[in-house]
């Protein structure tokens, strides 16, 4: 890993939306592969208030955890989110993230998603899942680098890029579940 710039994670907040629609507009082609195709409206200002807004709503419901990725100098360098939060006997949710291609490569997706999995502990969740491409070998590498192990395959688990893909299924379980059933 490249050194560079510390990562943080924050709530997205609606003023946001001006940086995540340059940052979506600039980095289109870069996140094509790994993302559902997305109406060109999603890339401006106006998009990303409409999301944002929605992203909050779910926030304020409980059912996410809707964040943004800072380097040190509080640049937003990406997106995370804690998605589907669920409830109950489950208790678990589901990590999506993304970082901008100016930023690829200096282990921001790695400090960010640690960052959120101790956000994901405090929530009182048990488990946080995650799936990638199979091809998608450097999420991979930031999944197993903060703890996750492949539990499966999905096929055509996700629309990404206009075609329904197969995904590798990762997780990690909070460690301070220590009576944890191995069946």
């Amino acid at each position: 890993m490249a050194a560079g710039p510390a990562a943080r994670v924050r709530l997205i907040e609606l003023t946001d939306a001006d940086v995540l629609a340059e940052l979506y507009a600039t980095n289109r082609e870069f996140l094509a592969p790994w993302e559902p195709r997305r109406d060109a409206s999603f890339a401006t200002p106006e998009g990303q208030s409409i999301a944002v807004r929605g992203l909050l709503h779910f926030y304020e419901q409980g059912s996410c955890w809707p964040g943004v990725i800072l380097t040190d100098d509080d640049a937003i360098a990406g997106r995370i989110s804690l998605n589907n939060i669920a409830r109950g006997a489950g208790q678990y949710a589901s990590l999506g993230y993304w970082v901008a291609e100016s930023h690829n490569g200096r282990g921001l997706a790695t400090q960010a998603v640690a960052a959120m999995l101790d956000i994901a502990w405090s929530l009182g969740l048990h488990r946080v899942e995650a799936g990638t491409l199979v091809e998608n070998q450097a999420s991979q590498r930031v999944l197993t680098a903060n703890g996750f192990t492949r539990f499966g395959l999905a096929p055509a688990y996700l629309r990404i890029d206009d075609r329904w893909q197969d995904h590798i299924l990762f997780q990690v379980l909070n460690p301070a579940d220590a009576q944890v059933s191995r069946a």
